[in-house]
C-alpha cells in the first residue's frame, strides 16, 4: 500500500531529482509473457524520457511488438537500523530514499534535429565538462552517428513518486534516527538529515 505521506507531486522536485539521475530500469514485456527490465542511462527533458541504444536487441524487439513500459528511476540515501529507535524489535528497520515511477509508451525518434538536441542532453549531463564539437546534424561527422544509433523516447501517461524520509514519524523516533545518523556520519547521512527536515514540516524549524 503506498503511504500518502511519501508522495511528491511537485514537478520541481520531480525534474531536480530526475536531472540529478543518471539511469533508470526500463520494463518490457516479451511476446512469451516474459517481463525484461533493462538499465539504461536517460535523460528526461520535462516532457519526454529519452534513452539510447542498438537498431536491433532484445529491448527493441519487445517495444516493436507492444510499445508499453514502464521506467523507474531510484536512489537509495540511507539504511536506518532497528536499534536507532528500539534496542530489542527488528521492525523499525527501514530505507530512506527517492524513487520516481512511470507509465507510458515508447516512440522512435528518427527525426535528426530532435536526435541531436537528446544527445545534447545526454552528453551534458554525463560529460558535463565539454570537451567535444557540438552536436548537429549538419555536421558530417555526426550525420551519419545519427542516423546509425537508435533514440526513443518514453511518452508519459503516469507520472508518480516518492521520497520516504521518515515522514511518518513522530518524535521521539525522529529525532532519535536524526541524532543516529548524525553519530554514524556515512556518505549520505547528512544529506539524508537535510531531506527530513526539508520533508518533514515537524522537522523544518528545528
Amino acid at each position: 500500500m503506498r503511504r500518502k505521506e511519501f508522495g511528491i507531486t511537485e514537478e520541481a522536485e520531480i525534474h531536480e531529482f530526475l536531472q540529478e539521475m543518471s539511469f533508470g530500469f526500463l520494463g518490457t514485456v516479451g511476446e512469451d509473457g516474459w517481463s525484461r527490465v533493462t538499465p539504461l542511462n536517460f535523460v528526461y527533458d520535462g516532457a519526454y524520457f529519452y534513452f539510447h541504444g542498438s537498431l536491433a536487441g532484445e529491448k527493441m524487439k519487445h517495444l516493436a511488438r507492444d510499445p508499453r513500459v514502464s521506467f523507474t528511476v531510484a536512489k537509495e540515501y540511507a539504511i536506518i537500523p532497528s536499534y536507532f529507535t528500539d534496542p530489542k524489535l527488528a521492525c523499525p528497520a527501514s530505507a530512506y530514499f527517492k524513487s520516481v515511477m512511470v507509465r507510458g509508451r515508447v516512440e522512435k525518434v528518427d527525426d535528426p534535429a530532435e536526435k541531436a538536441r537528446a544527445f545534447t542532453l545526454f552528453m551534458e549531463k554525463l560529460q558535463p565538462e565539454g570537451g567535444y564539437a557540438p552536436i548537429t546534424p549538419e555536421d558530417p561527422d555526426y550525420a551519419g552517428q545519427l542516423k546509425a544509433v537508435a533514440l526513443c523516447r518514453i511518452v508519459p501517461e503516469t507520472v508518480s513518486a516518492k521520497f520516504k524520509f521518515g515522514q511518518n514519524l513522530k518524535e521521539p523516533a525522529r529525532t532519535a534516527v536524526t541524532s543516529g545518523l548524525a553519530k554514524r556520519d556515512g556518505e549520505l547521512d547528512a544529506e539524508t538529515i537535510a531531506n527530513m527536515k526539508k520533508y518533514c514540516p515537524a522537522h523544518r524549524e528545528n
